[in-house]
């Protein structure tokens, strides 16, 4: 049970956090879910999430799937539930093969994945254990993605560094049926 009203529906919130619940709705493609119900107690902290959101998300250089092995691997780091259920299913939209997947989720051995697939989970993981990027991992990724796409990803583990805090902090539970973290 969350620990403050999850105002993921309009029809829950406050008068005076309307207009910032309909533009965080406008940011994020027509929902406030994951932390954005929770994020809605202070109005400015969620529009401004839900900018940021907006471009890590959907107008990186990254590729989907390169975003959501990220966004997995960030998931499965923290333990956050509705984000690991969120992007399990967003991840196989985007073309994440399942063997990465169980690779992630069980903090498997990922060098029976491809190059690209698997210098992205050892850039997050890395980042995540020693809050530092070793210079093989970062050369490869780079000469991979490039200036821009290697910000876009650390900015992207950034943003979801933060969303994780915010689940976890208000103890934010993945509805019913979604996948559940191993």
């Amino acid at each position: 049970m969350a620990r403050l009203p999850n105002l993921t529906s309009r029809d829950d919130v406050p008068e005076e956090l309307l207009e910032a619940y309909d533009r965080v709705t406008e940011l994020r493609n027509g929902a406030v879910s994951g932390p954005y119900g929770i994020l809605l107690h202070s109005p400015e902290v969620a529009m401004r999430g839900a900018a940021l959101s907006s471009y890590v998300r959907f107008q990186s250089a990254l590729e989907p799937y390169q975003r959501e092995i990220a966004i997995m691997t960030v998931a499965r780091h923290l333990d956050a539930a509705v984000m690991w259920a969120g992007h399990i299913m967003l991840g196989r939209q985007a073309g994440v093969r399942e063997e990465v997947i169980n690779a992630i989720a069980h903090h498997g051995d990922i060098d029976s994945l491809n190059v690209e697939e698997a210098e992205t989970v050892r850039y997050v993981r890395e980042l995540f254990e020693t809050n530092r990027i070793s210079d093989q991992t970062f050369a490869a990724l780079h000469s991979r993605v490039g200036d821009q796409g290697i910000v876009d990803l650390t900015a992207l583990v950034g943003y979801y560094g933060f969303v994780g805090a915010v689940l976890n902090g208000f103890e934010i539970d993945a509805p019913e049926g979604a996948p559940r973290l191993p």
